[in-house]
């Protein structure tokens, strides 16, 4: 009768400690005109070509530009972090540019 209880309690362990596998949600930063953002948030977008992209941020009110960031773009989903600590305006522009300095996407962000 142990024997069997000592089983059904393993059994009833490692079914509780199988992992959830919950949906990703990706939110599509390009797609809203206007997002909320907070230090270290991730950032998603699609892309249809892999190449060089470039992300510029600039200060809504003085438009002035506060960083210009290139990177590897892939085919597909890409994800970055946005990293405000520093950022004195409440209201940024997020522009995606291709290697051509053609717009791809453009949002407002209002810092956290």
């Amino acid at each position: 009768m142990k024997s069997l209880i000592i089983i059904l309690c393993c059994a009833i362990f490692i079914i509780s400690c199988k992992k959830s596998v919950a949906p990703i949600v990706q939110d599509q930063i390009f797609t809203a005109q206007q997002n909320t953002v907070s230090n270290g948030q991730a950032l998603s977008f699609t892309l249809k070509y892999k190449g060089i992209y470039t992300l510029t941020l600039v200060d809504s009110i003085q438009s002035t530009i506060l960083t210009r960031e290139q990177f590897n773009g892939i085919a597909g989903l890409n994800k970055l972090n946005i990293y405000t600590r520093t950022v004195q305006s409440k209201y940024l522009y997020l522009i995606l540019e291709d290697s051509t300095k053609t717009q791809i996407g453009k949002t407002t962000l209002i810092v956290n």
